[in-house]
């Protein structure tokens, strides 16, 4: 699943093209439920997952140099408001991480049979979003969230240049 994913990542990117600097800033779970049905250790080990799949794709096509985070916004994030509602945090990230590109991915678990994956990516410079997609999960599983990134990835990310 992964090879083909990154050759079509490869054939995407033009040879000379100098790649942007992405923040990721992670995988957040949203838990509609979680009063009846708690986050599990599979959920936490799945958002690490697919943080890990998401950056190495990216980086892989080459368009891509993944910033790392610093301590103090590292920090912030888990003490802070989560990305995507904490009023435009994500984009003074971005500007004091000198990144070209802000993304992070927020998965809502409406069940165990129905999750939404969705990925966002900012423009620092701008505070204007430039990818915004999601895809819909049918079923909890490390496969699932792994093919519905990828999914997102080949159809719909990868065909747009963010």
């Amino acid at each position: 699943m992964i090879v083909p994913l990154l050759a079509l990542i490869a054939a995407s990117i033009p040879a000379n093209a100098e790649p942007l600097r992405l923040a990721f800033l992670g995988v957040r779970l949203q838990n509609d439920n979680a009063a009846f049905e708690p986050t599990t250790d599979a959920e936490r080990n799945r958002m690490t997952t697919t943080g890990e799949q998401f950056t190495d794709a990216l980086a892989a096509s080459g368009g891509y140099q993944i910033v790392p985070l610093t301590d103090d916004i590292r920090s912030k994030l888990v003490h802070g408001q989560p990305a995507g509602q904490c009023g435009g945090c994500e984009a003074d990230y971005g500007k004091a991480l000198k990144a070209d590109r802000v993304a992070w991915i927020m998965v809502q678990k409406v069940s165990n049979l129905i999750l939404n994956m969705n990925v966002y990516i900012v423009d620092p410079a701008s505070d204007k979003y430039t990818f915004v997609k999601s895809v819909d999960i049918r079923g909890n599983t490390d496969q699932s969230w792994s093919r519905s990134l990828a999914y997102l990835l080949n159809n719909y990310f990868f065909e747009r240049k963010a």
